[in-house]
């Protein structure tokens, strides 16, 4: 299926990255592993969280109370990273055509394989870390929206890291999500979108929700498609389970009124939110590590409202 990842997405130009070849591991080992399962207590219930070899370390379900928080169908419906580069060009951007993401490609589809390639991975009990060498989400010729792919292989040569952990502080329904780009040497940008967090969700999660930090109350959020400044909460009919997502570093500077996107796809049966960073620099994207840190919570709507009062209040977001 398609993925908004972004608001305004448009075109983008032929990107120069003809001049490096992929990061090639010299190792005689095994390849890691990409299936691992931490847990943390929450109430009566356990949150649980699967990565799998198949997303290449991506995170396939998150669970609480019997219930499955992520809808994680072909390689771009998960709780992963991704993200867009502009190839220094004057046309209009189009996210899908320069896009390294985490969890492989489009033609991965439902496929037990990810075109993106796990370099490591380590879990123990609540957390995990990992890093990951980022397909292109369009092979070389493929389209979208009749925008063709801009890059000549379906390996980047960008990588992301994580580091997840369930629980923060005194806060048991929280996962602490890190997230470390690295951009590479030898590419020419001027404008770069960091979808650091995304997360695909079942279709029953159909309320969504916008957090107040002023004054600690939720606001009904209308299904947009697009970004806003607030953080976003999804929820089931009644409260009964909700996830919502805040990150301290939003929001990007010049782009005050966005950061945290929401999106309710009918005909594919899911719903999506994120949280978006922007860099833009007319004298070049520097390559390098662009690190975000997150918070998602979970549990049911009310828990997730005290937590987000809770991890404002901690960063003085007014």
């Amino acid at each position: 299926m398609h993925r908004w990842l972004f608001i305004g997405m448009a075109w983008l130009v032929y990107c120069d990255n003809h001049a490096h070849e992929p990061v090639r591991s010299t190792s005689k080992q095994s390849p890691p592993s990409g299936n691992s399962v931490i847990r943390g207590k929450f109430r009566s219930s356990e949150v649980v969280i699967t990565t799998t070899d198949r997303l290449a370390g991506a995170i396939h379900s998150l669970r609480w109370n019997n219930k499955e928080f992520i809808d994680s169908f072909d390689h771009g419906r998960q709780l992963q990273s991704a993200a867009s580069f502009d190839c220094a060009s004057d046309t209009e951007f189009w996210a899908e055509c320069y896009n390294p993401t985490e969890a492989g490609s489009r033609a991965d589809g439902t496929g037990e394989k990810s075109s993106s390639k796990l370099l490591q991975l380590t879990a123990d009990g609540a957390g995990f870390k990992s890093t990951t060498q980022m397909a292109f989400w369009l092979a070389p010729g493929e389209k979208s929206f009749d925008k063709p792919a801009l890059n000549d292989k379906v390996l980047s040569r960008h990588l992301v890291s994580k580091r997840v952990h369930i629980g923060y502080k005194r806060l048991a329904n929280v996962i602490e999500y890190e997230v470390t780009f690295t951009v590479p040497e030898g590419e020419r940008h001027r404008y770069a979108q960091f979808e650091a967090l995304t997360g695909y969700m079942p279709p029953e999660f159909a309320q969504f929700w916008k957090f107040e930090p002023g004054t600690g109350k939720l606001r009904e959020l209308g299904d947009g498609p697009g970004e806003q400044e607030r953080p976003v909460v999804f929820a089931t009919e009644g409260g009964t389970f909700a996830m919502g997502i805040f990150s301290p570093d939003q929001p990007s500077p010049g782009y005050e009124k966005a950061g945290y996107g929401r999106f309710r796809f009918k005909d594919e049966k899911v719903v999506k939110w994120n949280c978006v960073f922007r860099v833009r620099s007319p004298k070049g994207i520097a390559p390098g590590e662009y690190r975000f840190r997150q918070f998602v919570a979970v549990g049911t709507l009310e828990d997730v409202r005290r937590t987000l009062v809770a991890l404002t209040g901690e960063f003085a977001l007014r």
